[in-house]
């Protein structure tokens, strides 16, 4: 079983930084390989939107609204992926879910894609 697990979401003023965190865990030597890993973002009423990704090897990818206050990174080794967030305004208020394709040993051709639960991030005026 697949588990990916968010973190470091909370409370903090405009202009304040979080740092999020996302691990993706299965059975031991069970994960073939990560492809991506990224974070996506949602309010109620709003559809589910793409923040950050990074493909393994590649640069990461931004949506225009976090550009230049986001950054995203991965450390391939032990499965994890971060999110850098400054400058926060009141706009970044909403559930981060952490998302990871993934490729298990057993069906290593398959590519599935994983979710977390989400964790919460709201800034305050």
């Amino acid at each position: 079983q697949v588990q990916v697990v968010e973190s470091g979401g909370g409370l903090v003023q405009a202009g304040g930084s979080l740092r999020l965190s996302c691990a993706a865990s299965a059975a031991s030597g069970s994960i073939f390989s990560i492809n991506s890993m990224g974070w996506y973002r949602q309010v109620p009423g709003k559809e589910r939107e793409l923040v950050a990704i990074k493909k393994t090897a590649e640069s990461g990818v931004y949506a225009d609204s976090v550009k230049g206050r986001f950054t995203i990174s991965r450390d391939n080794a032990k499965n994890l992926v971060y999110l850098q967030m400054n400058s926060l305004k009141p706009e970044d208020t909403a559930v981060y879910y952490c998302n990871a394709h993934i490729r298990l040993r057993s069906s290593w051709i398959q590519e599935n894609e994983y979710w977390g639960q989400g964790t919460q991030v709201t800034v305050s005026s």
